[in-house]
């Protein structure tokens, strides 16, 4: 081969290498300007790790040298479970902690020499002066959350996970899909012009005996408020934390929701999620009903009591737990709709694995 014919090969392959990954500036939901060289390859996840599988496909776990594991095999231990079954290689990944149980290591995320960090918008908050440290060793950070609940922080952070992954494209049409989905759903809503029905919505971690949190600007009470729904949390609760019992029954919320994960199945909490069973998730709804009080306030008279899957919520994936609120707030508007068969369907299409089990109930079942 002639010499001149050699430096082309190899100035063509420099050139494709190079096409490959560049540097990008993404604005990320707190505004701040980052530059990252796309599509990442060395990437430590705080959260939403099911998120950026969806979005970015399973190739993108192949980049994934960091997790924050207790995030997701801890808070659902099923879901992990079912991962980790079909890619046993999840185990693998090193645990960087968890910001919320103040075990995330420094030291550990600078070891692992990262191209970049994703974290939600509350951990980023949470780490305080460490972010100094990880940005002083050069280390980028972007900033996503789907905890607000909001239809353009929701969409923004796809996106961003996108452009990380090098999936615009298929992010663009993930996030097209949820826009759909809630504004269509919020067009029936605001069209019927009904009274916004008082609503409840607490995380039944605790069992019947002990009343857990509550929510009022964020997660499952920010998409009250967005179905038109009036949270009877919002004048005593600002984020989240446990209403006053007496208080609840004072207003006589019309419409409750108790979320619970796959850990409710040992002791008397709300068990929702892969793998439970469905009568059992009902005779949990059943069992808050005989809280004092409660079936004689609107909710419990009308048994307008339901179950909600907590690990459902603060993602992409949650388009289907708004179908599922508006319905149970608005029955007559939503007949059509499958909330449930919509969660399965969006497993089918965008993830490697299809969840079995009760992701939503009604004590009614």
């Amino acid at each position: 081969m002639k010499l001149s014919v050699l430096f082309a090969l190899f100035g063509f392959l420099f050139f494709a290498g190079a096409t490959q990954a560049k540097v990008e500036v993404i604005n990320d939901v707190l505004g701040r300007q980052v530059e990252v060289d796309v599509p990442a390859k060395r990437v430590i996840l705080g959260f939403y790790a099911e998120d950026y599988m969806a979005i970015g496909t399973e190739q993108a776990f192949d980049n994934v040298v960091g997790l924050s594991v207790d995030t997701w095999k801890g808070w659902r231990p099923s879901s992990w479970d079912l991962y980790t079954n079909y890619r046993p290689s999840l185990k693998d990944i090193p645990d960087v902690g968890e910001v919320e149980a103040q075990t995330f290591s420094i030291e550990k995320v600078l070891s692992l020499k990262p191209s970049v960090i994703l974290l939600a918008d509350w951990q980023y908050k949470g780490l305080g002066g460490d972010i100094d440290r990880i940005e002083e060793a050069g280390i980028p950070i972007v900033v996503v959350d789907y905890n607000a609940q909001t239809l353009e922080r929701h969409l923004k952070s796809t996106l961003i996970i996108g452009e990380l992954t090098g999936q615009q494209k298929r992010a663009q049409k993930i996030a097209k899909e949820y826009k759909h989905t809630i504004e269509s759903t919020l067009t029936r809503i605001k069209a019927a012009h009904l009274p916004k029905p008082r609503t409840y919505v607490e995380f039944g971690n605790k069992g019947p005996s002990q009343y857990s949190f509550t929510y009022g600007k964020n997660m499952w009470g920010a998409m009250i408020t967005m179905l038109e729904g009036d949270n009877i949390a919002t004048p005593f609760v600002e984020w989240w934390g446990p209403m006053n019992p007496e208080q609840v029954l004072a207003s006589k919320p019309e419409v409750v929701f108790l979320a619970g994960t796959e850990s409710g199945i040992k002791g008397d909490a709300i068990a929702m999620g892969q793998g439970v069973d469905r009568k059992l998730a009902v005779s949990r709804l059943l069992a808050y009903k005989k809280r004092a009080g409660w079936e004689q306030m609107p909710a419990g008279q009308n048994n307008r009591i339901y179950g909600l899957y907590q690990g459902a919520s603060r993602t992409i994936l949650d388009a289907s737990m708004a179908q599922f609120m508006a319905k149970a707030m608005y029955p007559n508007l939503f007949k059509d709709v499958n909330p449930e068969q919509e969660y399965i369907n969006f497993y089918k299409t965008y993830l490697p694995v299809t969840p079995t089990g009760t992701f939503t109930a009604t004590i009614t079942e």
